[in-house]
């Protein structure tokens, strides 16, 4: 894995629907966080949903930006970071697939998701999707050879009425190479409960297409790292969780 190469000016920094942070990064990492946040662009007049649930975690990963933007600093990594709600277009799923533009969120109707044309949907797929694959193909360019790709995600503690114990998940497609190298190390560096492909896994929806469509062409490693939500609700649990990451992923990679 290397650092990056001469063509830095070249990457995009930001736009209305996504951000390049740390361009500068000197690591051999990329970090991404897809449902870094709930904002809703003005025109989908909040897709007919209260402010509390546009609060909450159906439509975005409350805490995940704050441990990605420690962890970036910490690696010293290049950050792309989602600035549009998942509701109004989920930027971690292919454009094929129904829950990139969901109806329903777990046991929430989304009124401004139903019965959507096709042209309204493919205007969704050109103004956020596509900006956002754009940025991040262009970060990854930016590389002299592939980097480790880390996508940083949040769960609930409980979602539709079922508790989920884990709090770590560690989560991986075909390419188990990172996710074996952090899950062989996890307990040196977390007493958190830390589990393989929890509390989903591959076979989920296309959660892992950001890691799939990226990283499987240019054989570069990645994972998928999920945080119980209720562990990162301030900026000290949110750099404490970034802080541990950053030893265990430092760990894992260098024993690759």
């Amino acid at each position: 894995m290397g650092i990056h190469g001469t063509e830095k000016n070249t990457v995009p920094t930001s736009s209305p629907v996504v951000s390049l942070l740390n361009s500068q990064g000197k690591s051999a990492v990329l970090i991404v966080c897809e449902h870094a946040s709930n904002f809703v662009p003005e025109k989908y007049k909040d897709l007919g949903l209260s402010k509390e649930l546009l609060q909450s975690h159906i439509a975005w990963d409350p805490g995940a930006n704050k441990v990605a933007m420690h962890l970036s600093k910490l690696l010293d990594a290049p950050y792309v970071k989602g600035e549009v709600s998942r509701l109004v277009y989920d930027c971690n799923r292919p454009i094929n697939a129904a829950s990139a533009i969901p109806e329903k969120s777990e046991i929430y109707e989304v009124p401004g998701n139903m019965n959507l044309s096709q042209v309204a949907k493919k205007q969704r797929v050109e103004e956020i999707y596509q900006p956002f694959e754009d940025c991040l193909t262009h970060a990854l360019s930016a590389f002299s050879s592939p980097p480790a790709i880390i996508t940083i995600h949040s769960f609930t503690a409980v979602y539709a009425n079922n508790p989920r114990t884990v709090e770590l998940g560690i989560l991986h497609d075909k390419d188990t190479r990172l996710a074996d190298a952090m899950l062989n190390v996890a307990d040196k560096h977390t007493s958190l409960v830390t589990l393989r492909n929890e509390p989903y896994g591959p076979t989920n929806r296309g959660v892992t297409h950001t890691i799939t469509t990226h990283a499987s062409p240019i054989n570069a490693p990645c994972v998928m790292i999920e945080i119980r939500n209720d562990l990162i609700t301030n900026e000290i649990e949110c750099k404490n969780i970034a802080v541990m990451l950053h030893s265990l992923i430092t760990e894992a990679l260098s024993k690759m």
